[in-house]
């Protein structure tokens, strides 16, 4: 088996976990994943600034530490951290590499960069074979631009086994093994449901590691003696981050995440097995970040009586006072009848504008809300002190066709390697799921979905995805009748009145929803108390619903 591991999941994750993998046992390749959306749109303001910038910096300062522990094990080192600037980064490696002593053999993949009207960065995610060229001609480092988070691991092990393009079972095995370990310790315990249960309460779960057969399938661990665990259920949870149909469409192969059977195999060792492949679609995926314009926030504490009421004014106020276009006002019922304190008897009052106009969204704004304070509610004070606008940017998805990209493996002697497009393609739609009728349940009781459910949501532009997973069969029976569309927004009623997809996978005991449009134009354009969607899972699982008792008495919630 090839052995790769993972050491970031976003670009500010932690800074020593690349020691801790090189130094932590035995790898063949060490991977890094840096550029979530909104990283796109923080390096393209760096690149904006700088034209010599545009690549994750702090992967240099990383790589200065660890650069000769890799190079004296045979570590190869794959990661996205080139960003919008692949060739900068490789520069920069080799700089610091010979300042350092070395002479790593240094690969690199660009073509991802595409040219859009107006758009601040657009970039089409390449698939793997970029990669493998790279390690193929003996690159000991692989530095990327905006390729698949997966592609990571899937280069690696094409290049290991020899892989040809239309191995699809096996391309979509690596695919799976490489979305568990992307996220780093979110395979790992990191972010999960019952962290109570871990063996160290998840204080610091390690990193993970792939180890991945020749067939794709594959066991998912961790070095021994780190943090957090690796079980069914933590593998389960990353496997539901962030995904869309049980049609998993990457550049390189569709992955059927529905045929994904997974096994505790012994302590923190989880297989996966079964997967299958099919033909990628004929485009790729583009990713286009743009600045939306300026906002500024305002936060009023009210306490006490007639919240709504107080709340109705500064509404009155700060609308007189700067107009109402762009504003957007939400009140958070923090507060808790006769309480002691003056924050347990508080609400807060959130108040957004967006505006194209920095003055009229900086100062004109926040010292309107300032100027209440003497002439407006009884109690009035604020949060937040007056402050100047802040950029904010905005994502949207589109896609381009398969052969529409220059996708290009540049070779440690420098020699450009075009990488065609895959010759076969196919079209996927989303297959409407309709659950059976909930039977009988017999008796039930009123209690937190949590006892029975796990969950994990994130987000993908404007969009949410919601994941929801039973602990046992029969919990699983239950979960993929009860918790229909209609359900979900009963209990979320914020999503009520958009578009929702409801995919299952029963081989993971779980169901995936998909809620357009609740996160806004996405990135960091959403002025929702949780932006990025990543707390949904958990307010689900805090709503109080009737579930058949038999399972909260037999285990299922355990």
């Amino acid at each position: 088996m090839i052995r790769i591991g993972n050491a970031s999941g976003f670009y500010g994750d932690r800074f020593t976990a690349w020691r801790e993998m090189l130094d932590g046992g035995d790898l063949d390749v060490l991977t890094g994943d840096y550029l979530a959306e909104l990283t796109m749109l923080i390096l393209g303001r760096d690149r904006a600034r700088d034209p010599a910038l545009g690549y994750a910096k702090t992967f240099l300062r990383q790589l200065d530490g660890t650069l000769g522990a890799a190079l004296d094990k045979g570590v190869k080192l794959v990661t996205n951290a080139g960003g919008l600037h692949p060739a900068g980064l490789a520069q920069a490696i080799k700089n610091l590499a010979e300042e350092r002593g070395h002479k790593p053999r240094i690969g690199y993949v660009e073509g991802d960069a595409l040219l859009r009207p107006d758009a601040l960065t657009a970039n089409a995610y390449l698939g793997a074979f970029g990669i493998a060229a790279c390690l193929d001609a003996g690159a000991d480092i692989v530095v990327t631009g905006r390729v698949t988070d997966a592609a990571l691991v899937i280069g690696p092990a094409a290049a290991h086994y020899g892989w040809a393009r239309d191995d699809f079972d096996a391309l979509a095995g690596a695919t799976v093994a490489g979305h568990v370990i992307e996220c780093g310790a979110q395979a790992t315990g990191g972010n999960f449901s019952f962290f109570t249960e871990l063996p160290d309460g998840a204080h610091r779960p390690g990193f993970p590691i792939a180890e991945i057969a020749e067939d794709g399938s594959s066991v998912i661990t961790k070095h021994p003696g780190t943090g957090g665990a690796v079980t069914v259920e933590t593998v389960t949870a990353q496997l539901l981050y962030e995904i869309d149909s049980p049609a998993y469409l990457g550049p390189d192969v569709v992955t059927r995440l529905d045929t994904v059977n997974l096994r505790q195999q012994g302590p923190d060792r989880v297989t996966i097995t079964g997967v299958r492949g099919a033909p990628p679609p004929p485009t790729l995926k583009v990713g286009v970040a743009n600045l939306g314009g300026f906002r500024n926030t305002m936060t009023f504490v009210l306490c006490g009586l007639d919240i709504e009421a107080k709340a109705a004014l500064v509404r009155g106020q700060l609308e007189n006072a700067v107009g109402k276009e762009g504003l957007e006002f939400t009140l958070a019922r923090t507060d808790h009848p006769d309480a002691v304190d003056t924050e347990a008897a508080s609400a807060l009052l959130h108040v957004h504008l967006k505006d194209q106009d920095p003055k009229r969204a900086g100062r004109a704004f926040s010292a309107a809300a300032v100027e209440l304070a003497l002439a407006s509610y009884p109690g009035c004070t604020l949060t937040t002190p007056p402050g100047d606008a802040t950029p904010f940017g905005v994502f949207t998805a589109d896609t381009v066709s398969q052969d529409g990209v220059n996708h290009t493996a540049v070779l440690p002697d420098g020699q450009r390697v075009t990488i065609r497009p895959p010759v076969r393609t196919a079209t996927w739609q989303p297959v409407p799921q309709h659950p059976n009728a909930p039977g009988q349940p017999g008796p039930t009781t009123r209690a937190p979905l949590g006892r029975l459910l796990g969950a994990r949501s994130g987000d993908k532009g404007g969009d949410a995805n919601l994941g929801v997973w039973a602990r046992t069969d029969a919990a699983a029976d239950w979960l993929l009748s009860a918790l229909t569309t209609d359900r979900l927004k009963e209990l979320l009623p914020e999503t009520a009145p958009l578009t929702v997809e409801r995919h299952e996978l029963p081989n993971l005991r779980a169901v995936n929803f998909v809620i357009r449009g609740l996160l806004g134009e996405g990135v960091a354009a959403s002025t929702r108390f949780d932006p990025q969607g990543k707390a949904l899972g958990e307010l689900l699982r805090a709503r109080v619903a009737e579930v058949p008792t038999v399972l909260l008495e037999d285990g299922a919630a355990t």
